[in-house]
């Protein structure tokens, strides 16, 4: 079982730090913000078999996982600008699990993943480098967990996950596939 959780969750599970200071924050930023190039640079070079490499038995393969990092961190940018606009919003949660065996969620063509997270990204870096300290204490509200999100930690949790996504697509590489 221990093996399964380090090959589930290569990079550890989030957590949040007790100070989240502007040092932080940047850091986390940059790490959404260069996120597209790097997860292009670990996949543009890959054939369609390796594509299919899964990252653990019965995971994502490494298709799925870049179109599910477009699909995750649409709905993040989303959640970001609703709870900016709107007080405490309940958001709209989403069966990723589902939206990866749909048909683009399982293509080998990565381009228009690619261009959704270069998109989402540059628009996402621009609006988290412009928040301020209360716009990063605003919160939205997640209904499958019954809680509530601040904006400053679901930064840290993006970024996780963006390294969390990352090293699942080493691990199917390093590994060939499970």
């Amino acid at each position: 079982m221990e093996e399964l959780e380090k090959l589930k969750y290569p990079i550890g599970r989030f957590k949040s730090p007790k100070l989240i200071d502007a040092k932080r924050i940047s850091d986390w930023i940059g790490i959404i913000e260069v996120f597209p190039t790097k997860i292009q640079e670990l996949t543009s070079e890959l054939s369609q078999k390796q594509l299919l490499w899964c990252y653990r038995p019965d995971g994502w393969n490494i298709a799925q996982v870049v179109h599910h990092c477009a699909d995750s961190h649409m709905n993040s940018f989303i959640r970001f600008k609703l709870s900016l606009t709107e007080n405490e919003p309940v958001i709209k949660p989403y069966h990723e699990d589902r939206w990866a065996t749909l048909v683009d969620g399982n293509s080998s063509d990565l381009a228009a993943s690619y261009s959704i997270l270069s998109g989402v990204h540059a628009r996402w870096a621009l609006l988290l480098n412009a928040l301020n300290e209360d716009d990063l204490s605003r919160e939205y509200i997640h209904p499958e967990h019954g809680k509530r999100f601040r904006l400053d930690t679901s930064i840290g949790i993006y970024a996780w996950h963006c390294n969390h996504h990352l090293a699942h697509i080493k691990q199917a590489i390093n590994n060939k596939g499970f």
